[in-house]
């Protein structure tokens, strides 16, 4: 029996796309500042969704005592080589401590001291028990009036005209059901791209990743598609992590002063820059130049220390806690192995993602970007991510009572423009529905969904800077990739799905390789090596000051354009001249 599609239509103020920790916060905040009806559209389940949903045991962008906001937005312009946004970064670190006291008071746990001070973790963290905190922000959600939570609906399309957002088109995980969401506003917090590249554990494990495999850069090919400007996806973030299980490292790093050290025991961070992206690349270096294995030094740490790595990871990564159990030998009687992940796409580490000004507007009129999918804006982690939630809501409420206003002056209905611009979109969601229907009732496809996305991975990878490169690509390469991908995503109109649930896989695909064009795009266009292993490009392997500069796209029809931008430097603001 052929399968069909119902069409189901939802109205409503502000939607917000992802109900993960920018998303979610920026829900509280429209209900803190206004009546506008809100839906959050939530890939999974709000409860434990986006990078929050295992929990946390630190905040990681915290101002402490004796530190300012500028030192932040100094310590994370030095970290990405000079190209963020110090506009944004300032706003965003103006923040960091009023949200996290808004966390507390909705029953995060913080760790204190005996003066009732928070524990501070290294000069930007403090310590907290945070294996609840993504249920907190969701319990506190739930309780609003007036916001629709729909989970398990992903959103695949905008519903943009003249450079104006007007909704958004979802899917049902389960249900045969095309959601057609109109609204006024559109807040977009999915998150940022990982599976773009072969991970560190393929096959059966290959969702044991750094940042969450079921973010797929959805956010980004969406606004891609859409003709809005992107920045700094040539800024790849390249974790440096615990090997096999791919557990976080800084809890050694900086819990019990653990330092890198080489396989002859020989401390070896201290020859490489104190970045990021550094200390990934001298554990590169150190295992091409034959002095590998590479180890956080935990041997000869005292009991304490042992029992409160063992209790850490337990809360947050439970595999390194087992994996120490499992050999018999505690942390510090075994030094930890370390390597680096497959490069992901995410704002939050890095500054890749939407252009968007001061107020978190992208380029599209109406739409706003949060989190990990706003560029410009590095180390933001979960309280930073809050702010811009907050600053993206706050803007939309504003933009809302403003055209509230000017229909009340001028009598020009604005609901009558929608609706004018809303019967433009019924090609459109016919063309979606008739899609769905054609991948659901296609009878064969060339080759399945799963197959395709490991030729993407093992074309990114060996082709663009992945793993087995050891994060480093040339201009010939990158052709290589290009044309690679450009072949994948031809086959890719040719899938088929039995179910719903297939059908998102095929959609995730696709965003995917949206996302994969555009990396290579501004890999290619950046003819410098800012940062190591993030951008290792060997036909230009040294730092140009004649590259301290934003490389931006567009896409134009078939074609994505390079933007070149002058630095946005301390003092200066940028706004949207559209």
């Amino acid at each position: 029996m052929r399968k069909k599609i119902i069409v189901k239509t939802y109205n409503t103020d502000i939607l917000i796309i992802g109900g993960g920790t920018a998303g979610s916060y920026a829900a509280l905040t429209i209900r803190e500042k206004s009546d506008a009806s809100v839906i959050i559209a939530e890939k999974a389940n709000i409860k434990r969704s986006g990078c929050l949903a295992a929990g946390v045991n630190a905040i990681n962008a915290y101002i402490v005592k004796g530190r300012t906001p500028r030192d932040y937005v100094e310590y994370a312009s030095y970290d990405a080589a000079g190209i963020v946004r110090d506009d944004l970064l300032i706003t965003m670190s103006e923040g960091l401590n009023r949200v996290t006291k808004k966390l507390e008071d909705l029953g995060l746990v913080i760790q204190k001291d005996e003066n009732g001070e928070y524990v501070a973790r290294g000069n930007r963290n403090i310590k907290i028990n945070g294996e609840n905190i993504k249920p907190i922000l969701a319990n506190a959600v739930e309780a609003l009036k007036n916001v629709t939570i729909l989970n398990r609906v992903a959103v695949t399309d905008y519903l943009v005209k003249d450079n104006q957002i007007y909704g958004a088109l979802a899917i049902d995980m389960k249900e045969n059901v095309l959601y057609v969401i109109h609204a006024k506003k559109v807040i977009c917090a999915t998150g940022g791209a990982a599976g773009l590249y072969r991970p560190n554990n393929p096959g059966f494990s290959r969702h044991k990743m750094w940042y969450p495999p079921f973010n797929t850069g959805a956010g980004y090919a969406m606004g891609i598609q859409s003709g809005a400007e992107m920045t700094t996806f040539e800024m790849r973030f390249i974790a440096l992590r615990c090997k096999d299980t791919i557990a976080p490292t800084g809890t050694i790093a900086q819990g019990v002063g653990a330092k890198q050290v080489n396989s002859l025991g020989e401390v070896y961070d201290k020859k490489y820059k104190n970045t990021t992206s550094e200390r990934v690349y001298g554990t590169v270096r150190e295992n091409l130049e034959g002095r590998g294995p590479c180890y956080l030094k935990t041997e000869g740490i005292t009991p304490e220390q042992d029992q409160e790595l063992l209790r850490a990871y337990l809360n947050m990564a439970p595999s390194q806690t087992l994996k120490w159990v499992e050999s018999g030998k505690n942390p510090s009687e075994q030094n930890v192995e370390i390597e680096g992940t497959e490069p992901y796409i995410v704002g939050g580490h890095t500054a890749s993602g939407y252009w968007v000004d001061t107020n978190r507007q992208t380029t599209i009129k109406g739409l706003y970007a949060a989190g990990d999918v706003a560029g410009g804006c590095p180390q933001k982690y979960v309280t930073g991510a809050l702010v811009e939630g907050e600053i993206a809501a706050i803007a939309a409420v504003e933009a809302l009572r403003k055209e509230k206003c000017k229909e009340e002056c001028t009598k020009e209905s604005i609901e009558e423009t929608r609706e004018i611009h809303s019967q433009n979109f019924e090609r459109i969601i016919g063309n979606k529905k008739a899609e769905m229907e054609s991948i659901l009732n296609r009878e064969e496809s060339m080759f399945p969904t799963e197959q395709l996305e490991e030729a993407m991975q093992k074309v990114m990878d060996t082709y663009a800077g992945g793993i087995s490169s050891h994060y480093q690509y040339n201009e010939k390469q990158l052709d290589l990739a290009e044309e690679k991908i450009k072949q994948i995503s031809e086959l890719s109109k040719e899938l088929r799905a039995d179910n719903m649930h297939e059908l998102l896989f095929v959609y995730e695909l696709r965003e995917r390789l949206v996302v994969c064009q555009s990396v290579i795009a501004h890999l290619r266009a950046r003819k410098e090596t800012r940062w190591h292993s993030f951008a290792e490009n060997l036909d230009y392997p040294e730092r140009s000051d004649e590259w301290l500069q934003y490389v931006n796209s567009k896409r134009e029809g078939e074609t994505l354009k390079i933007i070149f931008r002058d630095l946005v430097k301390r003092g200066e603001t940028y706004e949207h001249s559209n």
